[in-house]
């Protein structure tokens, strides 16, 4: 399954979570390594359209809040390509399908 196009990327979840370096489960280390950073947050909300958000969903999850989904998928960034899971879920209350993390994929 693919999930719509309109998801909802929060900048917030990018620049305040994903690109903020942190002690304890830091993905901005991680997603350094493909050139993204705070001053190109927006590369990395259009490359998650274009390249993981296009890739297959798989339900892992449902729950009063929503349905939770996984995507495997390959990260194109500037200077090189990430293999991840991304997490994004279906607001049931809200209505909308929205991005919720990703890390680094592991087999």
């Amino acid at each position: 399954m693919k999930l719509p196009a309109n998801i909802i990327i929060e900048k917030s979840k990018l620049t305040e979570y994903l690109l903020k370096k942190r002690e304890r489960n830091d993905k901005a280390g991680f997603l350094d390594i493909a050139g993204y950073n705070l001053e190109n947050w927006e590369q990395l909300d259009k490359d998650l359209r274009n390249h993981v958000l296009n890739s297959d969903a798989t339900i892992v999850e449902q729950n009063e809040y929503g349905t939770f989904y996984k995507i495997n998928s390959e990260l194109k960034g500037p200077m090189k390509t990430l293999k991840i899971t991304a997490i994004c879920m279906y607001d049931k209350q809200k209505k909308q399908y929205k991005f919720i993390t990703l890390y680094p994929f592991k087999e």
